[in-house]
This record gives structure tokens, C-alpha cells and sequence, in this order.
């Protein structure tokens, strides 16, 4: 019998655990190394999601488990208003890696932390109280940034903050708005900014946005769209709050996706990625910004703010990136994943779109090219074939779109591991057509 079925060990999850959220893979993770997790039949299953889309080294990377081991030892966590070299270190960094403008930082846990942290920011210094996101986003699950988040987890828990509201993101897949056959991303963005006016009080705070947005189904922001979107936010006295959790630190070919776009943010949000599957967040604003919200009382204290031991992880993170070259390394990485995945495009019909940028990329199931219509079964039947063989893949559903899976890799991975995850990959779709 397999380790993975040991009774007692799923008898006390089904007893103790609280589900939050789809279910657990029959499987007892036992260690991970690299590019691949491992269960307790020792089985290696190549990890194409970075575990939950983080940890951009690969797993236990031997320099990270160096500064744990010794932060532990020395340094690990103080009271909310002491602050040590670490985290000023980090915070200097930041500032040094961000374009101009971006010059103060604060550290916390979480990506809907940090969210939290800028909503509540942009909210004091504007003196308004509305937020405006896209309608395949996902900020997070406390409050401020579950009321910005539309890709999922709205229903049954209440009414969402006061002065919520949603434009739809640009998607060249399936295109709202056409002019002369192609299609029209600014006219749709005038038309949802003109409802946005219609049906504000005049207290317009802030814009929330992932450039690529993830969860949504790795919907890339066309070139040109992150500007006009900033302008929209200009002529409002809108900020502009960019969500880099997942986009961030490398894994687009750039060390922020942002940058691609020549577009600087009033406040931008990293986590995921900068600790590299740790928990660490950041909240990096302008001078301006920053001496307004301390002017007019900003608070945010929370019981990990400022810990030293994931601020001296960040500084090791970002050290590695940029000394192994891995910003760089994720476009030609990422090069190789997407032709590999257009590929499979040309012998599967089910494949309907690949999208994305470096190593982050989206793979979109459907019934068939033409149609477009979504099927999630099949990209369900998919991924439960990619983990019987041993990839760990990742799909989400979304309304009116099939089942789009997420694909990040480590930034670490090899050429001969994205090449091992292709050929899965393709075996699995190749199982799932048999069975159907």
C-alpha cells in the first residue's frame, strides 16, 4: 500500500483540518528540493507552480536555508517599534531597485496584507474612500483587499466595503470592444471608466491592479494600457496601486513587470515572490506619499511588521536575482516553456490560448479553437493526469472562460526540467482524449 493512503494521518486531516478552499491532492508532501516536491513514497513530482506561485528559487535553495538558520539563532522577532539592520537594509534596497519615486517601504506578512497596507494608505491621503479594480482580480482575503478581489470568494460572506467597484480587464482572447476587426482596448477603458464616474460619489481613491492578472487567467495588460490606465487615475486624483506578488522580482524578464510599460505606480505591493515562498511583504511608496500618511495618523501595526528574520531572507533573494542573472534567465527560460506550449497548441485542439510573460504563463482549455467555448472538465482531467505522472499543474475557472492553467516554474528550473514538464504535459493530454 502506498504511504500517501496512511490512515490515521487522513482520518485526523478530515477531523482537525478547516477546508478553505478546493480540495487536498491524496498525497503527504514529505520534503521538496529544487524543482520538485516530494511525497512519502518518494515519489519526485516537478513543481511547474513554484508551490503557490513563490518560491522563485526553487525549493530549500541551500543560501536561503543558510540565513533562516542563522537569523533563527541571532535575530527573529521584535516588538513592532524596534527595528533592526535587516529590515532597514531591505527597505534601502527596495528603494535602490525600484524606479525613482518609490522611495519608502514597509514590511510585512502577506500579499493581502500588504494590499490591506496600500488601500488603507490611499484611502488617508486622498481623503477618499473608493476603490476601483478589474473584474478577474485577486488582492487577497482580508477585508479591504477581498472587497478588490472579483475572480472569486464574493458570495455569502455580506456586503463588501462601501465604494467598491469593478471594470473588466482587457483580454485579446475574447475581446469585448473591435474596431475594424481588432480589437478596441481603449475604447473599452473609456467606457468603463465613464460607468466608474456615473456611478461614483466623487470619492475616487485609488486603482488596484496586477499587471498580469493571475488568478484571473494570466490576462497579460497590452502595451500601452498600464499608461492610460495611470492618465484615467491623473484625472480623477486617483492613485495607482500595482499588486506585483506574483509579476514581481524577476519572473516576467523584468524585476518588475511594471517596468516593461514605463509606468511608475504612486504605491506598489510585492510579496510571494520577494521571499521567495517565505512569508514576506512589502508596501514601497513615494516620499510625498508617505510623509501625508504619517501627517494624518496612518496605522498599520500588525504583530509581524518589520520582523528581521524575512527581511534578511529579502535581501538574500534579491541578491541572488540579480547576481545569477535570473531576470534574464526568466526570458529565455520562458522562451523555451512558450514555444514547447504553442507546440502543443498545434497538435491539441483543446489548447485555445498560451499567454503571458517569462515564466509565468497561461495555457487556456477549451472545447475546441474555434468556438472558444470553456472546458473545465477537460482541464480538470488534465491536471489530475499531470499529477498522476508527476507534474504538479495548477488550473483555475473562471465565468465564461475554460479552464486556464497557471504555469510558473522556478526561475532556477532547467532547461531539461521544462523540457521533462512539456513531455508530460503532453501525455497527459494525450490520457485525457483516450478517456474521454
Amino acid at each position: 500500500m502506498s504511504k500517501n493512503a496512511e490512515p490515521q494521518f487522513w482520518q485526523n486531516a478530515r477531523d482537525h483540518l478547516i477546508r478553505y478552499g478546493g480540495k487536498f491532492e491524496p498525497l503527504i508532501i514529505e520534503r521538496a528540493v529544487g524543482s520538485f516536491v516530494y511525497d512519502a513514497d518518494d515519489r519526485a513530482i516537478l513543481d511547474f507552480t513554484s508551490g503557490q506561485m513563490s518560491a522563485i528559487l526553487g525549493h530549500s535553495h541551500p543560501e536561503i536555508a543558510e540565513v533562516v538558520t542563522n537569523s533563527i539563532h541571532k535575530l527573529d522577532h521584535l516588538f513592532s517599534g524596534m527595528i533592526s539592520r535587516p529590515v532597514v537594509d531591505l527597505a534601502t534596497r527596495l528603494a535602490d531597485i525600484t524606479p525613482a519615486g518609490l522611495d519608502r517601504v514597509l514590511l510585512l506578512s502577506t500579499g493581502a496584507e500588504s494590499n490591506e497596507a496600500a488601500i488603507r494608505m490611499a484611502k488617508l491621503v486622498t481623503g477618499k474612500y473608493e476603490i476601483v479594480g478589474f473584474a478577474q482580480s485577486w488582492h487577497g482575503m482580508t477585508g479591504g483587499a477581498a472587497a478588490a478581489t472579483y475572480s472569486a470568494g464574493r458570495h455569502g460572506v455580506g456586503p463588501s466595503a462601501v465604494g467598491s467597484f469593478a471594470i473588466p480587464a482587457p483580454f485579446p482572447y475574447r475581446p469585448r470592444f473591435e474596431r475594424n476587426g481588432a480589437y478596441d482596448w481603449q475604447a473599452e477603458l473609456d467606457y468603463a471608466f465613464d460607468l466608474i464616474d456615473r456611478q461614483s460619489t466623487g470619492n475616487l481613491a485609488a486603482f488596484i491592479a496586477e499587471p498580469i492578472l493571475s488568478s484571473g487567467g494570466i490576462i497579460d495588460l497590452p502595451l500601452g494600457y498600464l499608461a492610460a490606465l495611470k492618465q484615467k487615475c491623473v484625472e480623477r486624483g486617483m492613485l495607482l496601486i500595482l499588486d506585483e506578488a506574483q509579476t514581481g522580482i524577476a519572473r516576467t524578464g523584468t524585476m518588475f513587470a511594471f517596468e516593461r510599460d514605463g509606468v511608475t505606480p504612486d504605491i506598489l505591493t510585492l510579496s510571494k515572490t520577494l521571499g521567495a515562498g517565505l512569508p514576506l511583504a512589502a508596501v514601497v511608496t513615494s516620499a510625498e506619499i508617505e510623509e501625508k500618511a504619517h501627517e494624518r495618523g496612518y496605522l498599520f501595526y500588525t504583530t509581524h511588521v518589520s520582523d528581521p528574520l524575512p527581511a534578511a531572507v529579502g535581501l538574500k533573494v534579491l541578491e541572488i536575482v540579480e547576481r545569477d542573472h535570473l531576470a534574464d534567465r526568466a526570458k529565455v527560460a520562458g522562451q523555451r516553456l512558450g514555444d514547447g506550449l504553442r507546440a502543443l497548441q498545434q497538435r491539441y485542439e483543446c489548447i485555445g490560448d498560451v499567454r503571458g510573460r517569462g515564466l509565468l504563463l497561461g495555457m487556456e482549455i477549451v472545447k475546441d479553437r474555434h468556438s472558444r467555448a470553456p472546458d473545465n472538465e477537460f482541464g480538470y482531467r488534465i491536471t489530475r493526469e499531470c499529477m498522476a505522472l508527476g507534474l504538479s499543474m495548477n488550473v483555475v475557472q473562471l465565468p465564461a472562460m475554460g479552464g486556464v492553467f497557471r504555469i510558473a516554474p522556478p526561475l532556477t528550473v532547467s532547461d531539461a526540467e521544462i523540457d521533462l514538464g512539456l513531455e508530460i504535459l503532453g501525455q497527459a493530454i494525450a490520457n485525457s482524449y483516450k478517456a474521454a
